[in-house]
C-alpha cells in the first residue's frame, strides 16, 4: 500500500483511478477498541477536508471520521452496517468507509506517506 496517504487524524486515503478510497488506520482502530457501530455519509454528499465524514462508535467512545480531502461521496461501504467489527479486522483494506470523487486532488500532496505517518504515530506513544 505504498500509494496510501495518511492524515494526522488517523485516516488513510488511496487513489484508485480518479476515485479516492478512505478509511481509518490500524492505530485509530486500536485506540477505539471493539467497533460496534459505523455511521456512513450519504452518497452525493460534498465533504470538506478536515470536516466530519462519518462516525465510528466503539465500546470505549464515539469518534468522528474526517474527510482527508475535499470531494463528493460516490460510494459507502455498506458491509460496515452489517459488520462494524470489520473495522477492527481489516482497518486498512476491506473496512474502507467511503469513496470520494476528489474536487481538489492537489490536497493529496499535503498528506503524509507511510513512513511519515509511522514516525508521527511513534511520537504519540
Amino acid at each position: 500500500m505504498s500509494d496510501v496517504k495518511f492524515t494526522k487524524d488517523h485516516e488513510w486515503i488511496r487513489m484508485e483511478g480518479d476515485i479516492a478510497v478512505c478509511g481509518i488506520t490500524t492505530y485509530a482502530q486500536e485506540q477505539l477498541g471493539d467497533v460496534v457501530y459505523v455511521e456512513l455519509p450519504e452518497i452525493g454528499k460534498a465533504l470538506e477536508a478536515g470536516k466530519d465524514a462519518a462516525v465510528v462508535e466503539s465500546v470505549k467512545a464515539a469518534s468522528e471520521v474526517y474527510a482527508p480531502i475535499d470531494g463528493e461521496v460516490v460510494e459507502v461501504n455498506e458491509a460496515l452496517n452489517d459488520n462494524p467489527g470489520l473495522v477492527n479486522e481489516e482497518p486498512e483494506a476491506g473496512a474502507w468507509f467511503l469513496k470520494l470523487k476528489p474536487t481538489k486532488s492537489e490536497q493529496l500532496t499535503e498528506l503524509m506517506d507511510k513512513a511519515a505517518y509511522h514516525a508521527f504515530v511513534e511520537g504519540l506513544d
